[in-house]
């Protein structure tokens, strides 16, 4: 399995008028190709009068599919699932809704025109990096809580709220592969004195800074 991939935040919709025609792009993150055909249907149902819903998805390399809903054959769906391709990303899918405006685009407008919706609802919904994360659950005397407070909020892992009984038990997710380093950090910190067990392991969310941002 891998331990980290691009996807979409949960859902992006935004428009695009281009020579009258009205292109509505629509880009939602699925769990399964089942998911990404619902999707698919869920829009052409609503816009049921709309000349085209053309769209893609790529779930896996394995589970991948276009469409051009009756544009000539390439000038949709492909390039839909192209843009999927350049950004790298995985269960995704796209549906770029077109009411036409009487212009006709040619076949290379149709390209641009179906590429720019798709990379318009990609940029609606954001661009995020999941990463298999390890649980690792310390517990620990509340002699320590101050110590690992002070180091943990320094360390940049994932802490969820520590749990008080009569100890300290604090969840907290590192990068799989990454939790032996904070195991030697918290046994130095607590003299060995914490007791450190291995939970689940989950994919965990990290968003994508744009590159004005910083």
């Amino acid at each position: 399995m891998n331990q980290k991939y691009r996807t979409i935040g949960s859902f992006g919709e935004t428009e695009i008028i281009i020579q009258k025609s009205r292109f509505i792009c629509r880009a939602k993150r699925v769990e399964s190709e089942e998911e990404a055909v619902q999707f698919i249907h869920d829009i052409s149902k609503q816009h049921w009068d709309a000349t085209h819903n053309c769209y893609a998805y790529l779930v896996t390399e394995l589970q991948q599919k276009s469409s051009d809903d009756g544009e000539p054959a390439g000038t949709a769906g492909r390039p839909i699932l192209e843009v999927i391709h350049a950004k790298d990303l995985l269960y995704t899918a796209i549906v770029v809704t077109r009411y036409f405006g009487g212009i006709k685009l040619g076949a290379g407008g149709l390209i641009r025109a179906y590429s720019q919706g798709a990379a318009a609802a990609i940029e609606a919904a954001g661009i995020i990096e999941r990463i298999m994360h390890q649980e690792v659950l310390l517990t620990f005397d509340y002699s320590f809580m101050g110590k690992m407070e002070h180091e943990l909020h320094k360390t940049g892992y994932l802490l969820e709220t520590p749990q008080f009984t009569d100890v300290v038990t604090w969840p907290v997710w590192t990068p799989a592969g990454e939790e032996q380093q904070l195991i030697a950090k918290v046994t130095d910190w607590t003299h060995g004195q914490a007791k450190i067990v291995l939970g689940k392991q989950e994919f965990k969310e990290r968003e994508e800074r744009r590159p004005h941002e910083k």
